[in-house]
């Protein structure tokens, strides 16, 4: 048995068991060192950290492990075909990691777009591109963190759309304002190449590399199309070469105010709202926006700009929908203000929710009831979480509602024959005086429903603060708080006081974790809190692999 597990185990063992912990701090101090020399607006140190960055070993592993280990889309292939590498493919691609003036063909893969027509047209890199890519990355994103308003939340590491709610709160919670609700109309696919080079004003080789990827045309039904114009969706790069084609909107639109009356601008990707009490502030705002906008080879969205208000009530509208969200203010006469802001999940957001149940459930009708909770419940949760900081208790409420609705139309759509007592029984378990949908077998997981996820509200990141200044108990502390993690994972966080508890690195924005038991289930290890630890995913790789080649 031994001789013919090890064998198998051999490369990735080698792969896995590089000194990962090694390559994080060196990039990390050469990201931060680029970070600071950027804040000090010393550009040949930028320029020059950056070059070291792209040729460092440590660097082109991580960007290598990233890409093909981490990134969601890590299985999708361009023109080359190529959806994954083996550990021993992984370490044969670091020598060809280098800059130069080429790039291969893009693979156009069109999404089509929700509750409409259009298509979200992606370009898939080729493997080795996508690694360079994220190589380059590495070094640009740290110097554009030095340089990126505070009010630009979409795409940057340690930020999200709570941010950018929060920001909207704070900005409205006082004194109602006039809003400018819009769009930048196909942001990703129309930016001027010469203005974003010009923008970027990097090192030759560097901006030579970024050039030879936005031009390099899309392969599509084997024919070649030229790219004019644009940075591809599908790319590494791609989100960051955006934010900085965008940046200095909050920077221009505020220009000529003082601080106190200048308005508010709050960016998440290419969506964007501008605050102000007056309207006619608004007005300009909307004329400027649009003369800057044309100057990057862009133009905002008609359908999706408009001026309203957060309080009164605009050709029949009050507020805004943002990110998915509800915003608008409700007069209150008992209130100090006069008023209070409320925030909730905007009425398409909660239409598409029950659509998205219902297709789960109607793809399900025929499967056993595991199946069902199995589908099920990442909806759920994961709706619930995006909305669990604000005031959605209310559309909870409306959701489980219309979910058991739908459930028991389900259980009669099986058993037509039976009474619904009959049906309760068999799919509802009571425990604790609450009736829970669930399969009889005690092991079964239950379904979990959206009004049981708690509303928490979300801090605010503080003004310009970026992870590549290196304050991780911050970070680590946010992470732990973020809506988006689990009860769980918190809780392993807090104890571990921000963590890796295998190499005692913290655990960065962005980094995948892994929940693992500190002594295997199969050597007889609890599942429980006292035999769980979190670690970084390749930490919990490299631990698999040595329990594993233990065990046999």
């Amino acid at each position: 048995m031994n001789t013919e597990l090890k064998p198998a185990l051999k490369p990735m063992y080698e792969w896995n068991t590089l000194p990962w912990k090694k390559f994080q701090k060196n990039v990390f101090k050469l990201q931060k060192r680029i970070y600071r020399a950027q804040q000090n607006g010393n550009w040949k140190a930028v320029n020059s950290l950056e070059r070291l960055l792209m040729k460092s070993h440590s660097a082109k592993c991580l960007a290598i492990r990233q890409v093909t280990q981490e990134n969601q889309g890590k299985k999708t292939a361009g023109i080359d075909g190529v959806k994954s590498l083996e550990p021993e493919e992984r370490l044969k691609l670091l020598p060809h990691l280098e800059l130069s003036q080429k790039a291969s063909p893009l693979r156009r893969v069109r999404i089509p777009k929700p509750n409409s027509t259009e298509e979200r047209l992606l370009g898939i890199p080729t493997m080795k591109d996508r690694v360079l890519q994220a190589l380059v990355k590495m070094g640009l994103e740290a110097q554009w963190e030095a340089e990126f308003e505070a009010n630009s939340y979409g795409f940057r590491p340690g930020r999200s759309a709570w941010d950018a709610i929060g920001m909207i709160y704070v900005a409205i919670n006082q004194k109602p304002k006039w809003v400018l609700d819009t769009d930048i109309a196909k942001c990703f696919d129309r930016i001027s190449h010469q203005a974003l080079m010009k923008k970027l004003n990097t090192w030759p080789k560097l901006r030579q590399q970024i050039k030879a990827w936005l031009k390099a045309g899309v392969m599509e039904k084997g024919e070649l199309f030229k790219t004019e114009a644009g940075t591809p969706q599908g790319g590494v790069v791609s989100p960051l070469l955006a934010n900085i084609a965008l940046h200095g909107i909050e920077e221009e639109l505020r220009k000529g105010y003082t601080k106190a009356n200048a308005p508010i601008v709050v960016r998440y990707a290419d969506d964007l709202v501008v605050l102000h009490p007056k309207r006619e502030v608004i007005e300009q705002c909307q004329e400027r926006l649009k003369e800057w906008l044309s100057e990057m080879g862009l133009e905002m969205k008609a359908s999706k700009t408009r001026i309203t208000h957060t309080l009164e009530e605009i050709q029949g509208t009050v507020g805004f929908d943002f990110l998915g969200y509800s915003v608008r203010q409700y007069r209150v006469k008992k209130s100090r203000l006069g008023f209070k802001t409320l925030i909730k999940p905007s009425e398409k957001s909660q239409e598409k929710h029950h659509l998205r149940l219902r297709e789960v459930i109607k793809e399900y009708r025929l499967a056993p009831q595991e199946r069902l909770i199995k589908g099920l419940n990442p909806v759920i949760r994961g709706w619930s979480n995006y909305f669990s900081t604000v005031c959605s208790k209310e559309s909870y409420n409306v959701a489980d509602y219309k979910l058991k609705r739908r459930l028991k139309a389900w259980g009669r759509y099986r058993h037509s024959t039976k009474r619904s007592r009959w049906i309760q029984q068999k799919y509802w378990q009571k425990k604790g005086g609450k009736r829970y949908f669930k399969p009889k077998r005690s092991t079964a997981k239950r379904l979990y429903f959206h009004n049981e996820v708690k509303i928490k509200r979300h801090v605010k990141v503080q003004g310009r603060r970026s992870p590549y200044e290196g304050e991780w108990m911050y970070w680590a502390a946010r992470r732990g708080s973020h809506p988006e993690v689990s009860r769980r994972v918190a809780r392993l966080l807090k104890k571990q006081e921000g963590k890796c508890a295998r190499c005692q690195m913290y655990c960065r924005e962005g980094e995948s974790l892994a929940v693992d038991h500190r002594i295997p289930t199969r050597k007889g290890g609890k599942n429980n809190y006292d035999n769980w630890q979190l670690l970084h995913k390749y930490c919990h790789d490299q631990k698999t692999t040595q329990d594993r080649c233990e065990y046999a």
